[in-house]
């Protein structure tokens, strides 16, 4: 059996390109995958399988009752903008429980790299509230998988009809866009009261580009640069780590809620796949201004 470690050391962070996926499998004597994009039955997709078996083994995953306050994944049942799909991932297990969830790993079936975010919560950081922007390639699955601080796993899942998402040009200008790259911003729709749970919208000025999109002026394909790495912090008290592939819309967005200790400002650091690295901050007093 692929292990979970060795996976993650195939390539960078936790993405996982269907490329390598596949060469998992080549090496395991396993067929390539193919695609499942009915809605009927979630544990037919032979990618899942695949991701699953990699990442997890044989552990067992409880999959939660749809409305379910455990855990629960949120996404149209039909895009309007396949480069740009809302998910919401949510549980109401408290932080401090021995159940409280300590990452959430987001899976799109069909897309090229399926394994689209890790995120770990430390015990004191962000609530297991998420919300991002992500592109859905194909009618797929989209899934959440949350491992709890005992080592429990739970899946909440929906399906997505989608076509072309990561292949979807950039919506901006290419010379704007790699001005303003890595520039952040931090907005509140409220001001921060210690000890009272904020809603947190993060994001980072980036194309991040999959490497499956044609440049309409050359037409030749953009070659791949995004998002590898985030990380966030209120004073030394981390909230989130992410890894993060291309599955992420452009211009990567993280709706959050953390619970401020004190008045220490956040600060951010975000990292790419060519190397490039920014670095961010806000006080707490200009989130709501």
């Amino acid at each position: 059996m692929t292990t979970r470690r060795h996976v993650l050391r195939l390539l960078p962070g936790a993405g996982l390109a269907w490329a390598q996926l596949r060469a998992i499998g080549a090496e395991a004597g396993q067929a390539t995958p193919g695609i499942y994009r009915e809605a009927d039955n979630p544990d037919a997709s032979p990618r899942w399988a695949q991701v699953r078996a990699s990442l997890w083994g044989d552990r067992p995953i409880r999959t939660v009752d749809a409305g379910s306050r455990e855990l629960s994944l949120s996404a149209p049942r039909r895009a309007d903008d396949p480069a740009f799909v809302p998910v919401a991932l949510r549980s109401a297990i408290a932080p401090g429980d021995g159940q409280g969830i300590r990452r959430l790993t987001l899976v799109i079936d069909n897309n090229p790299s399926p394994i689209a975010a890790v995120l770990d919560l430390p015990a004191d950081g962000a609530l297991p509230q998420i919300e991002t922007r992500v592109r859905v390639d194909d009618y797929s699955f989209v899934r959440v998988i949350a491992e709890s601080a005992d080592g429990t796993l739970r899946m909440a899942l929906r399906h997505v009809k989608s076509s072309g998402g990561c292949s979807a040009p950039p919506g901006g200008d290419e010379a704007a866009m790699r001005a303003a790259m890595g520039r952040m911003q931090f907005r509140s729709p409220e001001a921060a009261v210690e000890g009272r749970p904020l809603a947190l919208q993060w994001m980072v000025s980036h194309p991040n580009h999959s490497g499956m999109a044609m440049d309409q002026l050359t037409r030749h394909f953009t070659p791949a640069h995004y998002l590898r790495s985030a990380k966030l912090w209120q004073g030394d008290r981390l909230l989130l780590s992410a890894d993060l592939d291309f599955a992420i819309s452009e211009n990567p967005t993280l709706r959050l809620v953390f619970v401020p200790r004190g008045h220490a400002p956040l600060r951010a650091e975000a990292s790419d796949t060519q190397g490039l690295a920014w670095q961010g901050s806000a006080t707490l007093a200009s989130l709501s201004s």
